[in-house]
């Protein structure tokens, strides 16, 4: 019986819905022409009555659900991502001393239109995020305005806007409030130690997110997905310029590559070098034949093993070099697919680029010569060419886990390296 009424009554609220709106419509009300104030109040009351909960999921929620509010043009490392930050510590000390927010039981994959005493703690914890507003009410409905606010919440944590609540979701919304303040504090020493004037140029990796900057005057004129390196290979932290772009590298593998990988590969496969245009040289730079060597051997013999250009290369079209201590540098990589993952840490320390050849016409603006048509031709010419940068442009490999570069709208990452002191952050699975 409570069941047929609780239909009943949500049958009369679309009804009342419509007939209001409808009649608005009629006598001009939606445009504001008579009695807007009463059009509103009556809406209001309708959204905010307690059984709408499971008409809403078919209203227009799109303000709520929209997740281009947590994207800005500021840098992670200006004044005002600083600024930000350090409201949103005192936000989260409140929320603290508020008692933080209720655990999400992580039962089942929650979703639009989903009905479950689930989603009633669900929508707590948005609430005191400040994901959902307030205004949302608490029901046990799953419905648009909640799926929004799942959706900018998995935007601000770096995962896949797809407003459904699975594994990775949950590990990231069951992070206590306290663990995520001490990760603000963590950053906010971070960005502060950055704080000076890094150029009016300027690329900046930042290896928990995976994601490339590039800055101009202080406003980011570009933004790239990245692949950075293994827990066991990791990419490091380092400042330096960029001197140069090759379109067309060779390839040389790192003694780690030749080692780890090669080695292994050889013995399974003979052909393997031949197969991807892997070639071997000696200290004179005389070719040696892959047959003439010792593949069973405990150590990988001390020869260079350079990949030529070609769609097959590892670093693919494009190689942007700058001089450090580590052997690393940007590169693009034939195998594009990897851009699209949830989790990128597969490099052995260099940094792959999506959208490479945006960067590099970026790069070369003011180099003679290379703008975006002169770069696909070199490219297409399948010949090597390295091309000095006329300017070089600061890069830096930064490690932040937490930053507010929009107003109001805090991001966080895992803590893939484990840097930040907490093993929780670092509880996805690579």
């Amino acid at each position: 019986m409570k069941k047929q009424n609780k239909s009943s009554n949500n049958a009369q609220s679309q009804l009342a819905r419509r007939a209001i709106l409808k009649g608005a419509a009629a006598t001009g009300l939606i445009a504001g022409l008579t009695a807007p104030s009463f059009a509103q109040s009556t809406i209001e009351q309708i959204i905010n009555a307690p059984g709408r909960g499971n008409w809403d999921d078919q209203f227009d929620a799109q303000a709520s659900r929209t997740v281009s509010e947590t994207v800005a043009n500021f840098p992670i490392i200006s004044e005002q991502t600083l600024r930000n930050l350090e409201i949103a510590q005192i936000e989260y000390q409140n929320i603290v001393a508020n008692g933080g927010w209720p655990v999400v039981p992580a039962n089942k994959r929650l979703r639009l239109g989903m009905v479950s005493s689930d989603v009633r703690k669900l929508r707590e914890r948005l609430m005191i995020s400040g994901d959902l507003p307030r205004s949302a009410g608490i029901s046990d409905s799953f419905d648009t305005y909640v799926q929004g606010a799942v959706k900018r919440f998995q935007a601000r944590h770096g995962m896949p806007s797809d407003g459904v609540l699975g594994k990775f979701s949950y590990a990231a919304i069951n992070v206590s409030a306290q663990v995520r303040l001490t990760q603000i504090e963590t950053n906010l020493v971070r960005l502060r130690s950055m704080s000076g004037f890094l150029g009016d140029r300027y690329v900046m990796v930042n290896i928990p997110a995976a994601q490339i900057e590039a800055v101009e005057n202080g406003r980011v004129a570009l933004r790239h997905t990245a692949i950075v390196g293994k827990i066991d290979r990791q990419t490091p932290i380092l400042n330096s310029k960029i001197h140069e772009v090759i379109l067309n590298p060779y390839w040389t593998a790192p003694r780690s590559i030749i080692e780890k990988d090669i080695m292994p590969l050889m013995r399974k496969d003979p052909t393997y070098l031949e197969r991807n245009a892997i070639r071997l040289f000696d200290g004179k730079g005389e070719e040696v034949a892959p047959e003439t060597v010792d593949w069973n051997a405990q150590e990988a013999p001390k020869l260079m093993f350079r990949q030529d250009p070609g769609k097959i290369n590892a670093m693919s079209s494009t190689k942007i070099n700058f001089h450090n201590p580590h052997a690393v540098y940007m590169h693009d990589t034939p195998q594009q697919s990897v851009f699209g993952k949830l989790l990128r840490f597969e490099s052995s320390g260099c940094v792959r680029v999506q959208n490479v050849r945006e960067l590099s016409a970026w790069l070369l603006k003011d180099t003679p010569g290379w703008d975006r048509q002169a770069i696909e031709s070199g490219i297409d010419s399948g010949e090597s060419m390295p091309i000095q940068v006329e300017q070089p442009v600061p890069v830096y490999f930064t490690y932040f886990t937490a930053w507010s570069s929009a107003d109001g709208v805090v991001q966080f990452r895992d803590d893939v390296y484990r840097r930040d002191g907490v093993d929780l952050l670092a509880s996805r699975e690579l």
